[in-house]
Formats: structure tokens, sequence, C-alpha cells
């Protein structure tokens, strides 16, 4: 059953972050990542809990596939110019 990585991001450091976008990418896919949504206009109906800032989907084949994505050798070189160059929400769910 599919999931979901939904990330939410406000962007500190634009140059920076177009080279993370790049590495990113390949290695989401790897693990069967697809991107369905990539910070795309947004019309933002209620805010009680959360005000969404820009916004990425990635649909993977399973939970563990998202969670090998992100815990992976592989992006952990990476990951730390998504954490130093922007403030983030990520999770991951269950299709289900």
């Amino acid at each position: 059953m599919s999931a979901y990585l939904v990330v939410d991001t406000k962007i500190n450091n634009p140059e920076v972050y177009e080279e993370y976008k790049k590495l990113a990418k390949p290695i989401a896919e790897k693990y069967g990542g697809v991107y369905r949504v990539r910070g795309g206009a947004m019309d933002v109906r209620q805010t009680e809990l959360w005000t969404p800032t820009r916004i990425v989907i990635i649909e993977f084949p399973d939970v563990k596939s998202a969670q090998a994505f992100v815990d992976s050798e592989e992006y952990a070189p990476v990951k730390p110019m998504r954490l130093n160059n922007a403030e983030c929400t990520l999770f991951i769910v269950d299709g289900g």
C-alpha cells in the first residue's frame, strides 16, 4: 500500500536548497519515490492547526520504503543541506 512523505518547507537559503533538490530527487527515486507535489500553488482553506508554506509530497510503494529513504546512507550527507537551509515539518503517512 502506498505511503506518502510530506514536507512543508520554509526555504531560508534558495541557492543551497536548489542544489539539495537536485541531489535528493534521485535518491528518493532509488527507493521508489515519485514526486506528486513539489511546491505548487496552494489554495489554503483552513489553518487552525498549521499554516503551510511550501508542500512537497513524494509517493512511495509503502511506509518502509519511505522510511528507508529518509534513513538511508545515501541521503545522510544530503539531509543537512535541508536542515541547515530551511525550516521543515516532515512526516510519513500510510496511504491506507
